[in-house]
């Protein structure tokens, strides 16, 4: 007896299971070729600057991890140097001795060298072409003038910026944020975001960041630097034979 051919609408519908599979690869395949593009383009560090709580270091160990780059938290770098926490330092020296710290220490990260400041251990690191990173900055860094000047001129400055409702949530996670001690949180959060937005939005490139998935975040945020390379007209390096 003759085998019996499979009903129709199973036919069908694997081959439609397989060509949807089959356009999924390539998809994937697309955007992995994409990513290597821009990964092959960059020639500077990446900087996130923004309010408190609007998640730089979160999206950037993401951002540096899909790069294949090193991340670095500023923050964590000001506490290495002078062996104190960020609280520890606004109370003991305050916030003009901090921002000063700061500023060397991102200058540091971003291969310019300076003379350390009294409290805190840097190393010599120079170079005349700053390494691919991923570098999340505090939220008041930016606002610097000197500080702000080394970012734009030595990196990809990104603002990362968001509702003020997400910047009150987020905060309250943490009780580390030394600003947030001097009164109501939401008040100075309303007040500190005023007051810095006309210097976050000096930064070339800005991504909203929202109550949503990281990677959906991370995907506005690539197609930007994409577009500011485009913009730069950086293209591909070339290879001498």
């Amino acid at each position: 007896m003759p085998a019996l051919a499979p009903p129709v609408s199973k036919t069908i519908g694997r081959r439609a299971m397989d060509e949807e599979h089959t356009l999924s690869e390539a998809a994937r395949q697309a955007d992995q070729a994409r990513l290597e593009a821009v990964i092959a383009r960059l020639d500077r560090p990446i900087v996130l600057v923004g309010m408190m709580g609007v998640g730089k270091s979160s999206l950037g160990k993401r951002l540096a991890a899909a790069l294949g780059v090193a991340f670095i938290d500023a923050d964590d770098e000001i506490e290495r140097a002078a062996q104190m926490s960020i609280p520890d330092i606004f109370s003991t020296y305050g916030e003009t001795f901090f921002r000063d710290g700061e500023r060397r220490v991102i200058a540091r990260l971003l291969g310019v060298a300076e003379p350390a400041a009294k409290g805190l251990s840097l190393p010599p690191v120079l170079s005349s072409r700053p390494e691919v990173k991923v570098i999340a900055t505090g939220g008041g860094a930016f606002v610097n003038d000197a500080t702000r000047s080394l970012i734009l001129a030595r990196s990809i400055a990104v603002w990362l910026d968001a509702e003020l409702d997400t910047l009150v949530e987020r905060t309250a996670r943490k009780g580390n944020r030394p600003l947030l001690r001097q009164g109501n949180p939401r008040e100075i959060l309303s007040n500190l975001k005023s007051s810095r937005e006309p210097f976050y939005a000096q930064a070339p490139i800005k991504v909203m960041s929202r109550q949503a998935p990281h990677a959906k975040t991370l995907s506005c945020l690539m197609e930007a630097i994409e577009a500011w390379l485009d913009e730069h007209h950086i293209s591909l390096p070339t290879h001498e034979s």
